[in-house]
């Protein structure tokens, strides 16, 4: 049986790659680990000496100022140096390969490598090249997987509701070009969730989404029955080819989040978004402000479970 890039000999995490194929016992100490650093954040001094003496590279190829910066605060909360490297205009533009990039970071003592790539894979393909003692941290590739959002949405999911075994999740948006949903549907399915469900237009979904493990729905009102979580996603208007929607008022008449549509769920669900948010496209901003929005929050609890992967692949 071939080993999970992933794991180390003893089957804990060398690397965070990606959210499929990691077992639940893994996602569940991640988890947990990050609630003992929830408490780090809210103390007056907020850092724990753990990654004292290590380097953390934060590699980003593709700009990202909000992923960028609580991987950046988290590693110096545990007190690790951290160099980033703004790619777009370094070696990259003068021809040098990815792989001669890194090989002339790690000349430099890195221990963990924070990936951000256009590519799918690109971290992959570093993972299977650097030392035994480096470890590479996949902060969102191409429409791949973006790992830490999905765990840091875990988390979310987890504070709020507690039980995964019980609980209605809805999906909502461009799940075609979004990584956040693939990595959370991943985790969702491997922490015994019963139902996923993605709610989208026809053009919004991957083809055969379905074997992901989810119910598919085209009719917003329908798919929010009853959910105990919603997440909404970004359009990503940036990844798009053609035209794939009408234009954004009829997409937010038809998919957009309104407190009429929030009703239809359960009354104490909770309302998600990975940011950056478009107001009055993907949710209104009574729901974004409003009681149900567990919106900021997630920031916060990003920065735990950033911490809680780079503790735990350099631990």
């Amino acid at each position: 049986m071939q080993r999970n890039p992933q794991l180390n000999e003893k089957g804990e995490l060398q690397h965070l790659l990606s959210i499929e194929g990691l077992p639940r016992e893994i996602l569940m100490q991640i988890l947990r680990t990050a609630e003992s650093f929830v408490g780090v954040t809210e103390r007056e001094v907020k850092k724990v000496p753990l990654l004292r003496g290590k380097s953390v590279f934060n590699l980003f190829f593709e700009p990202s100022t909000r992923t960028r910066t609580t991987f950046e605060i988290a590693a110096k909360r545990l007190s690790a140096d951290v160099i980033n490297l703004n790619i777009a205009v370094s070696s990259q533009t003068k021809g040098e390969s990815l792989l001669d990039t890194v090989a002339n970071l790690s000349a430099m003592q890195a221990d963990i490598f924070v990936v951000r790539h256009a590519s799918s894979g690109a971290p992959f393909l570093i993972a299977s090249h650097v030392k035994p003692h480096e470890h590479v941290v996949n902060a969102g590739d191409g429409r791949h997987a973006h790992p830490t959002q999905g765990l840091l949405d875990l988390y979310t999911i987890r504070h709020y509701k507690q039980d995964f075994s019980r609980l209605t999740v809805a999906i909502i948006g461009d799940v075609l070009h979004s990584r956040v949903a693939r990595s959370l549907i991943h985790g969702l399915t491997t922490l015994g969730t019963p139902e996923v469900r993605v709610i989208a237009p026809q053009t919004l979904l991957p083809a055969g989404v379905e074997a992901l493990g989810v119910k598919v729905f085209h009719d917003m009102r329908e798919g929010l029955r009853d959910c105990d979580a919603i997440v909404m996603l970004r359009l990503q208007s940036e990844r798009m080819k053609g035209a794939l929607l009408p234009s954004a008022q009829e997409y937010f008449k038809n998919y957009g989040l309104t407190s009429e549509k929030l009703a239809l769920a359960k009354s104490d669900a909770i309302v998600m978004h990975p940011g950056p948010m478009n107001r009055g496209v993907e949710i209104d901003s009574s729901v974004a402000d409003g009681p149900h929005s567990v919106i900021l929050p997630q920031v916060t609890f990003g920065i735990a479970v950033r911490m809680a992967v780079m503790s735990m692949v350099a631990g």
